[in-house]
């Protein structure tokens, strides 16, 4: 059987932020055994009965033959991969081929690559520098291709691979002269705004808008990758005590609007719809996913929201209606990050699952759910991330939703390492054998 790629199909891809009681933490969470790797090939459209003694696949319902089962591969901060900056190529590259070997392994089937995390690039792009995080100065070429290199070695190994890309942020800190004198927003200043000690790309300005979309779409044309994946920071995450200071370009373009978030809204709806069109237009057979915040809106805020008390809200505090892209087909894929446990009383995911269910419905949306895998074992974390089980017990409720078509683990770290078992569990009862990720 062939490999998976877009290209291949023999029949014919968090920064995540967990605010629920009302505090932020906009920084990607801080920081193998693996058993023998699978060839490509094992691959099927429909799982076997498991043998005797063995789990079921997908405890909740009949195996389905094609699901999502992807790991984020976060290179911000370098959280995930390279290990840390400054290792030679071959370093950079062995590193690279081990976490595609572990989601084999693991019997996943798409890794979604950070290729953009801060407004730079793990390709040789003429739009933006080379990203610091692989040499450790920023514009300094690394002497090898990652992005190139991943979409083929991932279509290789049967893996679909997703490039996730960050559309507005330019730097975890506020000094642009810390940024390489060739860096656009060195070049643009007035693009720029910091905000809670990081830079942005201003969301209200059409030249950024038009710029990020080229930024991104120069990667898409390059390489045969099978999605354009953006996680959850649109407008950034509430600071306390901070100022967004777009008044000006509010006051340029927001005259039609009756307010200043209705205006903002508007300028994530049309970064979505139009790299929505042009995704189309460069290359139809790629997807366009989004893996936003987990709540829409708290039912207390809009009777139409989610049961839950959570601190933010996407539609009110980034700006992100990310239940209209869904309904205006703009997106072809959604992932909830669903960062919490079953019970949690603010953010329940027992609760989350139905209202998520419901939205995608009918609409051709594909949904699958993030998961916090990098919970599991963490002492930070309440007592039901300390069983192995945990993240099993969340495929198994999943299992009965029937717009739910897979799953999304954060993060490949965690993927490999499994401090506690719970991914050795999740694939033990649920994933017996690989299969195809979802047309």
């Amino acid at each position: 059987m062939r490999p998976l790629g877009r290209r291949r199909f023999v029949n014919g891809a968090a920064g995540a932020v967990l605010a629920v009681t009302g505090t932020t933490g906009a920084a990607l969470p801080a920081p193998g055994t693996r058993g023998s790797a699978l060839p490509a090939t094992d691959v099927t459209d429909t799982a076997p009965p498991p043998a005797a003694g063995t789990a079921p696949a997908a405890r909740g319902k009949p195996h389905r033959g094609r699901e999502f089962r992807g790991m984020w591969l976060a290179t911000v901060a370098n959280r995930d991969w390279p290990s840390r900056a400054g290792l030679t190529a071959g370093q950079q590259r062995a590193e690279l081929l081990r976490h595609l070997d572990t989601a084999v392994e693991r019997r996943l089937n798409t890794v979604v690559l950070q290729v953009r995390p801060t407004a730079d690039a793990l390709w040789p792009s003429p739009y933006e520098p080379w990203a610091q995080y692989l040499t450790g100065t920023q514009g300094r070429d690394p002497g090898w291709d990652p992005l190139g290199t991943a979409v083929d070695e991932a279509h290789a190994r049967g893996l679909e691979l997703h490039a996730w890309f960050n559309p507005y942020r330019v730097a975890n800190h506020a000094d642009p002269s810390r940024l390489v004198a060739s860096h656009p927003a060195r070049i643009h200043p007035e693009w720029v705004l910091p905000y809670g000690g990081k830079l942005y790309y201003n969301p209200g300005l059409p030249e950024v808008r038009s710029f990020v979309q080229d930024a991104m779409l120069d990667a898409l044309r390059r390489y045969d990758i099978d999605a354009v994946h953006w996680d959850d920071y649109f407008y950034p995450y509430p600071v306390a005590g901070q100022v967004f200071a777009d008044d000006e370009a509010y006051a340029r373009y927001g005259g039609d609007f009756p307010d200043k978030a209705s205006w903002r809204r508007n300028n994530t709806d049309l970064l979505v719809s139009e790299m929505s069109a042009r995704i189309k237009e460069t290359d139809r057979r790629a997807a366009f996913g989004i893996s936003p915040f987990g709540v829409w809106r708290n039912a207390a805020t809009d009777p139409e929201g989610s049961d839950t008390r959570a601190g933010v809200q996407t539609y009110d505090d980034l700006y992100a209606d990310t239940r209209k892209w869904i309904r205006e087909g703009w997106i072809d894929y959604v992932l909830p990050q669903l960062y919490w446990n079953i019970g949690l009383p603010a953010a329940d995911y027992a609760k989350l699952l139905p209202w998520w269910d419901a939205v995608v419905r009918d609409t051709g949306v594909g949904l699958y759910i993030g998961e916090a895998l990098y919970k599991a074992g963490d002492p930070a974390q309440p007592a039901a991330w300390q069983d192995p089980g945990e993240l099993s017990r969340h495929l198994e409720l999943a299992g009965t939703y029937p717009s739910v078509g897979g799953h999304c683990y954060f993060s490949a770290k965690e993927v490999a390492a499994d401090p506690i078992g719970a991914m050795t569990t999740v694939v033990a009862d649920h994933y017996p054998t690989r299969v195809r990720p979802p047309k």
